[in-house]
């Protein structure tokens, strides 16, 4: 049911493609190589294609004269003459930019929306765009989502509509010849492209290439960690299952998985077990087959904590330390995290800023950076640095009043940060939480079991003096209703037993009946809590899915271990998800939704703006 005139086409596609493998490296002709490209094969695939490197066809390319030209987006649809500075590349004859004399800086956008990177990154080189136009120097967008607000046509003075490849981008420059290119507010897409424009020869702003690769290079960072003193858990990086069952027995089980240079924690996972472990690592080799896989022991039940920071080179300033919710183990952008932290002591909070001033310091970092520590036993770990805005930027700008992107840009130009006004912590008197939103009931059959791989496709922010009001109000935001009274299911792991018990009292306390599975009620009424046994959906009739079908059921707290799950406990949280109740799947998650019941019975929600904070 193809239409022939694609086949058609593809075929043309994949009769020069074999003719152009048939030539080779030297013997391809100007001619040939024009076709290519306007075929649309990449430097990369024609030198995949020849037996060659991407720099040789480049290379070729220029002495041949093959380069793209640009041509004007219509935005008039040809009802008035364009003049709109928004360009896109072919392979044609008559060039349409138009390059200024002016000094110029280029921006790398973030690309593509994709789980891991989305928006919070648009936001960042928006503010860059802005602070540039305050400094009368000219942006140059390099972006290629048309649903963002950096690809609006008034957003920079000149926006180039193209992917984020080297090839790409290189292009441009050639074309533009901006006097600084900055990688740091697209996320890892732009970051990864650093190592290839500086070996280029162009200008890096802000961060050097080597700090970032310090950072990025796990063997670099490992050794830079233990220059400064600084602890991390336990790690090695494996190129085969064998090395890295041999890595997991030395660190002992559970291990935290994950590819090098990957978006979002794609393919990331807590392993318990060899058999697990040999599974993934197929898996993980077909991610990320040329950057080694990395192995760390898991801290389980640890608070994660999320910093960001802007630095000039000599001044480092905290721009906020984030406690999250939900433990170690939940991807950051899954989980809720509040602003300031609020269970940390003084201790804790100040050895994590000293530690960040540090790390700052050492890797020379000019513009924003990001880290992501662990506290266990009050014991601070490192787990991830990261020389570049965060997801967290646009949260912690609103939720602080400062615009941490555009003084970051305005630092990677050269200026301090006591020029811009910025000398000291900005301290707060109110609480911000951010809050993820999930996709879950736009796909049949998808668990929302949350873990290390990201799964959120937006989040949310509440604000309020109170901390209690300010996570209900994130919670409605979310979407998630908070229930005033009635019934809570709770089902959770045996390890999630003595944790949960906490929450179950103060629920009971408030006068809600609690719900439980026979091992879950066994252990609270053991423990002085009453709870009713339900049957789970394969004890047989009437069982919970039945209640959840009746609106007998107000709140389902389901937690589980790993990632193979019993079909019972997918059941339950599928049918919480079909049937719109609040469900929770961690027990800090539920201590907090109790924390805002508890705080809705003595308070009203007050709406203020969000300059009223400042």
């Amino acid at each position: 049911m193809i239409d022939p005139w694609y086949l058609d086409n593809l075929k043309q596609i994949v009769s020069l493609e074999q003719k152009i493998a048939k030539s080779g490296f030297p013997g391809l002709e100007p001619q040939l190589l024009r076709q290519a490209k306007e075929y649309g094969f990449a430097d990369r695939q024609l030198a995949y294609l020849t037996g060659t490197t991407e720099a040789d066809i480049r290379e070729l390319r220029g002495q041949q004269g093959c380069r793209p030209v640009y041509k004007l987006v219509d935005t008039c649809a040809a009802e008035f003459a364009a003049f709109t500075p928004y360009y896109y590349s072919t392979y044609e004859q008559e060039d349409e930019a138009r390059p200024s004399a002016r000094k110029k800086v280029m921006i790398l956008g973030g690309g593509p929306n994709r789980i891991g990177q989305g928006i919070e990154f648009d936001y960042c080189c928006v503010h860059a765009s802005f602070a540039l136009a305050e400094l009368g120097i000219e942006s140059i967008m390099v972006n290629s989502n048309p649903e963002t607000v950096s690809t609006d046509y008034d957003t920079s003075d000149k926006l180039y509509f193209e992917p984020l490849t080297a090839e790409d981008v290189m292009n441009i420059i050639d074309r533009e010849k901006p006097d600084g290119v900055i990688v740091q507010f697209g996320g890892q897409t732009p970051l990864n492209l650093a190592a290839a424009l500086d070996e280029a020869g162009v200008t890096i702003l802000g961060t050097s290439v080597a700090s970032i690769d310090r950072a990025e290079d796990r063997k670099r960072f490992q050794q830079f960690l233990q220059k400064l003193a600084l602890r991390q858990p336990d790690n090695d990086t494996a190129m085969t299952p064998a090395e890295a069952i041999k890595i997991a027995a030395r660190i002992q089980y559970p291990v935290m998985v994950r590819p090098s240079y990957v978006l979002g924690g794609r393919a990331m996972r807590i392993v318990y077990n060899e058999n697990d472990l040999t599974d993934y690592m197929q898996t993980a080799i077909d991610v990320s087959s040329e950057h080694p896989i990395l192995i760390d022991k898991f801290l389980k039940d640890a608070i994660e904590v999320d910093v960001d920071a802007i630095s000039d080179g000599e001044t480092t300033i905290i721009g906020a330390i984030m406690e999250h919710i939900e433990e170690a183990g939940i991807h950051s952008g899954d989980s809720a995290c509040v602003l300031p932290a609020h269970t940390l002591s003084d201790s804790i909070k100040e050895e994590i800023a000293t530690a960040t001033r540090a790390m700052a310091l050492e890797l020379k970092v000019i513009g924003l950076m990001n880290i992501q520590y662990a506290v266990k036993d009050e014991v601070v770990y490192i787990l991830e640095v990261n020389p570049r805005a965060s997801r967290t930027i646009p949260f912690v700008s609103k939720a602080t009043g400062v615009p941490l992107a555009k003084l970051a840009t305005k630092v990677m130009l050269g200026e301090k940060l006591a020029d811009l006004g910025l000398t000291k912590e900005v301290k707060i008197s109110h609480y911000a939480v951010k809050e993820a939103v999930f996709p879950f009931d736009r796909f049949d059959n998808v668990d929302t079991l949350l873990g290390p791989e990201m799964k959120s496709t937006g989040e949310v922010m509440g604000i309020d003096k109170e901390l209690g009001i300010a996570f209900a109000k994130a919670q409605f935001a979310a979407g998630q209703p908070i229930p005033s009274s009635g019934n809570v299911l709770i089902s959770v792991r045996d390890n999630d037993k003595s944790s949960i018990l906490p929450t179950a009292r103060k629920l009971h306390e408030l006068g809600f009946t609690i719900l439980a599975t026979r091992n879950t009620a066994r252990f609270l009424n053991k423990n002085g809590v009453a709870a009713q046994h339900i049957n789970k959906i394969s004890e047989g009739r009437p069982h919970i899915l039945d209640r959840v079908q009746d609106k007998d059921i107000q709140w389902i707290i389901n937690t589980s271990m790993g990632t193979r799950t019993t079909g019972d406990a997918y059941t339950i949280r599928r049918s919480a998800l079909d049937y719109h109740i609040p469900y929770t799947t961690t027990v800090s998650g539920a201590k907090a939704m109790t924390m805002a019941i508890e705080t809705l019975r003595k308070k009203d929600i007050v709406v203020k703006s969000l300059q009223e904070y400042f």
